[in-house]
């Protein structure tokens, strides 16, 4: 401020070159002392001051203003000013090292789903992270979503909380992408920690100097030690004798498991459900399986299993049955002449069921490929809404768990649901003849509302047609 005010008190009096003079030699002393960074001011209008260089500035009133008094344009003409900032019109700081803070936001989660809870952060304070590597989890209704660092940096403090319930674009997290910015979080969170240490320390003195103990005795709390002896006489055998809280624990639900609890007890007060049952002889299948298991892996890269049989069973049991895989909305009926099987996956945090879509134009192998796909996704809790959207017919195999029977609820808007179980063998009347055979339970629960009886006996009838004899698949019968 003293070489502007000594340049405008030279200009107005018409000072030609002391006015310059002056002003390169003030500048040249006090450009010395400019060793530490700096900070500078920006506006965000940017209204041109000062030009860099030595030459003259264009914007006259953005001068006279910024010097604080007229100047004429021949005596502006003469002035030679050095290298000085713009200027813009809303203020923001920056540093002039390199660097800056990012905020990591939470991703659109989709169509259907608005918010979600902060289940764990993968990434604390001070952590160094990359591009795209998940710093957080977002469990929502349906599945669970990762929060990516939108750049590499270090992770400056966390905004917040685990529990918290957050929606797209909400602000979790600062990353800095400077270095020095991580040493600083670091300092400034240890900093008030010794603070409150110091404190803590400090605050048990004034307990000691305080011995006016033996003035707090008096009456009163006489009578107050000798009221609970009268309740001791009650009738205590009397009262209900409750397990210690100390054995208890209390979790709170996930937002995955209240989402499945909801649509599991919808579906039992909004269908009309019924539960038919069958067996099957796994002989001539599991026989399949055994001699071209080696041939089909090494063909095809996956291992034949016995799930592919049971879709392609499912498949001609509903284009025999279209009512099976058609939904009732509002009062009309909606058949679908294509077949999107949804199989059902057990996963830690819940129950999942990805979609195999278009199974009807699948064969065994690409059924196999896409199993394991789906399975391996779910199980890693990297599925995505669009893999398990929609769906017109489902398959649950408790079998994998030791099931030997069970009647499983339809997974809404859907109409059925094949339940499979464990092979057992049991004694079985073939030919005459009492043999040991691997056998299957079968259930197929139904919404007695639009498939009767009749088409639901039929549809179980022809999966355990199919699956005991596979070569039907081939004639087509």
């Amino acid at each position: 401020m003293v070489i502007w005010s000594i340049v405008r008190r030279k200009v107005v009096n018409g000072g030609n070159s002391s006015a310059s003079s002056i002003l390169e030699q003030s500048w040249k002393s006090t450009r010395a002392t400019a060793s530490h960074p700096r900070y500078y001011g920006a506006f965000a209008k940017e209204t041109s001051l000062v030009a860099r260089g030595s030459q003259m500035v264009n914007s006259l009133g953005g001068f006279r203003s910024y010097l604080g008094s007229h100047l004429s344009s021949k005596a502006m003409s003469r002035v030679s000013v050095p290298c000085i900032q713009t200027f813009n019109a809303s203020i923001r700081l920056f540093s002039s090292d390199n660097g800056g803070s990012v905020d990591a936001l939470v991703p659109f989660m989709g169509e259907s789903i608005s918010d979600g809870t902060l289940a764990t952060f993968l990434k604390k304070p001070g952590d160094r992270v990359e591009a795209d590597e998940p710093i957080a989890q977002i469990e929502t209704d349906k599945v669970t979503i990762d929060v990516a660092s939108p750049v590499a940096g270090t992770i400056e403090k966390l905004v917040a909380k685990e529990g918290d319930t957050v929606e797209p674009g909400f602000k979790i997290a600062v990353i800095s992408q400077s270095s020095g910015a991580a040493t600083q979080a670091k300092v400034s969170e240890k900093m008030p920690e010794e603070t409150k240490s110091d404190k803590k320390e400090e605050k048990p003195k004034p307990v000691a100097e305080a011995p006016p103990s033996p003035k707090v005795e008096t009456s009163p709390p006489k009578e107050k030690s000798r009221a609970p002896t009268p309740p001791a006489s009650g009738p205590s055998p009397r009262e209900p004798q409750l397990p210690p809280k100390d054995r208890e624990r209390r979790v709170p639900m996930t937002r995955l498991r209240k989402r499945v609890a909801t649509r599991l007890k919808d579906s039992q007060n909004t269908f009309a459900l019924l539960t038919t049952f069958n067996e099957v002889d796994m002989t001539n299948l599991m026989k399949l399986r055994s001699e071209y298991k080696d041939a089909f892996l090494e063909k095809h890269g996956v291992k034949l299993g016995l799930m592919s049989g049971f879709i392609k069973g499912a498949i001609s049991a509903l284009q025999n049955q279209p009512v099976v895989n058609a939904v009732i909305d509002g009062e009309d009926i909606i058949y679908r002449d294509y077949v999107d099987i949804s199989i059902a996956v057990g996963t830690p945090k819940g129950l999942v069921v990805p979609v195999l879509r278009n199974v009807e134009q699948m064969n065994f192998a690409e059924i196999e490929k896409e199993i394991n796909k789906l399975a391996k996704k779910a199980t890693a809790g990297t599925i995505s809404i669009d893999e398990m959207a929609g769906g017109t017919f489902t398959i649950s195999n408790g079998g994998v768990y030791g099931s030997l029977l069970s009647t499983p609820i339809i997974n809404p808007p859907q109409s059925a649901i094949l339940g499979m179980h464990s092979i057992v063998n049991r004694p079985m009347v073939v030919g005459g003849e009492v043999v040991s055979r691997p056998m299957m339970y079968i259930a197929l629960t139904y919404d007695h509302r639009l498939i009767d009886g009749r088409e639901a006996v039929l549809f179980l009838r022809r999966i355990k047609d199919v699956v005991e004899d596979p070569r039907r698949l081939l004639l087509d019968i």
